[in-house]
């Protein structure tokens, strides 16, 4: 075989490898996308589930609430009316964060280019995330909710320590959290113990996926 021939079947083999490699990364793109695309399908039913579920929290406690406001406040329990206040704010805050999560969720289409898809599930892993904080610092206030005025009158000091003890333990735990519940801790336990199941493993995988994919087009 002469050098021109030795040549073209060197130019040959290495057009149909490059051909070949080409073939697999965008069969390993497409395997991916659908597998993304799994993977949040996963999370639709939980969120359309919490979503519902809050709305409906939200909408009667709101209606209640107003109620009170307007024709009982007076003879409210002023303690009870500001837990309540603050956890229906709080809980509907956090609503509107999961509407925008189900909307980011649909978004996704196994047709859109990797990092795209990818900017998207950063946005819903930050979305995911506040939610949470903002979810958490409702501990407080399932604490207090009880209280009345006769606490002030009635309890001895015993009761009053205890019950305090309670109520800045909730209240400590909520800020902590509210300020460590960020993406660089997620291989904590703790971190692990509240985020866990169709609300976070399935995003977690996406991304993970995502990203092996994009080491994997450097590597080429």
């Amino acid at each position: 075989m002469n050098e021109s021939a030795l040549k073209e079947l060197w130019k040959t083999t290495n057009e149909k490898l490059e051909e070949s490699l080409t073939i697999n990364r965008k069969n390993t793109e497409e395997i991916t996308r659908i597998k993304v695309q799994g993977f949040l399908s996963s999370m639709k039913p939980i969120k359309i589930f919490t979503l519902l579920v809050g709305i409906i929290w939200v909408g009667l406690g709101a209606i209640v609430l107003s109620h009170i406001y307007i024709y009982a406040f007076s003879e409210a329990n002023k303690f009870f009316l500001f837990s309540a206040t603050v956890q229906i704010v709080l809980t509907a805050i956090a609503l509107w964060m999961y509407l925008y999560q189900l909307i980011k969720i649909y978004e996704v289409n196994s047709y859109d280019p990797i990092l795209e898809t990818q900017e998207k599930l950063v946005q819903l892993r930050i979305s995911t995330l506040r939610s949470a904080r903002i979810l958490l610092l409702q501990l407080p206030v399932w604490t207090t909710f009880w209280w009345n005025e006769t606490m002030l009158t009635d309890w001895n000091l015993f009761q009053w320590i205890m019950t305090l003890i309670v109520t800045i333990s909730f209240t400590f735990a909520s800020v902590w959290l509210f300020f460590n519940i960020k993406y660089e801790n997620r291989n904590k336990k703790w971190f692990q113990l509240i985020f866990n199941g169709n609300e976070w493993t399935p995003l977690m995988k996406s991304m993970e996926l995502l990203e092996q994919v994009e080491e994997y087009k450097l590597k080429d």
